[in-house]
């Protein structure tokens, strides 16, 4: 075990819950460690089910494009802890992110803390300390409660489109899922609101005139779409004909366009040339992502393909959906394992018009909240697909490549993309 996972490990054992949606326990750490979350660079907060990790990403390219240091926090992270945390630029250094770790950890002397609690403080007190120009904050989960919820003036907050997901701490129906996503507005904060059902948009138009804000709405005040292959977007200030964004899938065109609106409804210094450089730079990894080389890789023959996606929800698996359906057609066997608070069923009814040839299910490596092989792949078999379990990634793949020609997708869960990285031994950076 490192040394951050040491640390990582015993910060997990200060709270018997490893959710418990609270502002209680951060707020007096913070306060013992001068309020880092009052002294950081303007921050644009984005919260929603999808996509929040995508348009950070966009948001991060652009402004980098434009000579910008820009700080990022996401959650979870896939391989390694330091990817959640990102300092002007670079993924913070393990020397540096211990000395952060120890510290929160001797300020806060055992009190009662959740691991997402304490790490995120850990986070405000690093972007604190490093400067940059901006700070691209993620919410965990929800946005009333959330852990990033401490910020009280950002210069802009996002929410990208709601689904139904963490019902057992959010909420059964999408006007309280929606009513906890808003709790990140903020009044004098500038809004962008993503594609949203209209039951969701009814409670975040609400909660933004309760605070005088006018939000900007993707599909009225602004679009974006694929027109011969360019990302055409248009608002009432203009029109930009950009090329594709270098991430893959029709929803990509949606989430860069909610990025190039947040850019400009906040007026950030970016210009139409460096809007095109960050389309064309954009990385993120896990999603729809491309596996070239590395260890599983080599399992494969040249004329197959290895994708890896971290969707995990049946408004991700529509998206994914979409994705596979717009490639050249090929075999498709999939590859998959699940958390045990998502519905298997709920997420393969997507893929009935992609007739995969297989699916092949895993148990989530080292995750005890995973759904069993074997579970999966007889709720796969329930819904009418030719499945089986494995036991190990590698044996999945192996018994993939006996497809000629195929198209292999790993899917499901970020928990499993990871496991996924860190057997190819792919380090994202």
């Amino acid at each position: 075990m490192s040394r951050t996972d040491a640390i990582l490990a015993r910060l997990s054992q200060l709270h018997p819950k490893l959710i418990d949606l609270s502002l209680d326990r951060m707020l007096p750490l913070l306060e013992k460690l001068g309020n880092p979350q009052d002294h950081l660079p303007p921050v644009i907060h984005v919260a929603g089910t999808n996509g929040k990790g995508s348009t950070i990403a966009y948001l991060r390219a652009f402004l980098e494009a434009a000579g910008k240091k820009v700080h990022a926090y996401n959650s979870p992270h896939l391989v390694r802890f330091n990817e959640r945390i990102r300092l002007a630029g670079k993924l913070v250094g393990t020397r540096k992110l211990n000395a952060a770790l120890e510290e929160v950890e001797r300020i806060n002397a055992g009190a009662p803390i959740t691991f997402f609690e304490v790490t995120t403080v850990t986070a405000f007190k690093l972007f604190a300390e490093t400067k940059a120009d901006y700070l691209l904050l993620e919410t965990g989960m929800g946005g009333t409660f959330d852990t990033t919820n401490v910020v009280k003036h950002p210069i802009g907050t996002i929410i990208t489109p709601i689904d139904y997901d963490h019902q057992g701490f959010l909420g059964n129906t999408l006007t309280e899922i929606a009513g906890n996503k808003a709790g990140i507005l903020k009044r004098g904060a500038k809004a962008v609101m993503g594609l949203q059902q209209d039951e969701s948009r009814h409670v975040l138009n609400r909660a933004a005139r309760r605070l005088g804000i006018t939000p900007l709405w993707q599909g009225e005040d602004f679009h974006g779409s694929e027109q011969d292959g360019r990302l055409v977007y248009q608002d009432e200030d203009g029109l930009f004909d950009l090329p594709p964004p270098a991430l893959l899938g029709p929803h990509q065109f949606d989430n860069a366009a909610l990025a190039i609106a947040a850019i400009r409804h906040f007026g950030l210094p970016v210009s139409e040339a460096q809007l095109a450089d960050g389309l064309r730079k954009v990385t993120w990894p896990a999603r729809m992502q491309a596996i070239r080389e590395g260890s599983l890789r080599a399992i494969l023959s040249p004329a197959q393909e290895l994708w890896l996606d971290g969707g995990h929800n049946a408004h991700g698996a529509a998206a994914l959906a979409r994705t596979m359906a717009a490639l050249p057609p090929k075999p498709l066997v999939v590859i998959m394992g699940m958390m045990n608070n998502r519905s298997v069923a709920d997420f393969l009814a997507h893929f009935r018009g992609l007739q995969p040839v297989e699916i092949l299910t895993l148990t989530i490596p080292g995750e005890s909240n995973a759904h069993k092989a074997a579970d999966i792949a007889s709720a796969a078999r329930g819904e009418g697909f030719s499945a089986r379990p494995m036991r190990t990634i590698a044996e999945a793949v192996k018994a993939a490549s006996a497809h000629q020609g195929a198209r292999i997708l790993i899917c499901g869960s970020l928990y499993l993309a990871g496991a996924v990285l860190a057997k190819n031994e792919t380090l994202p950076d």
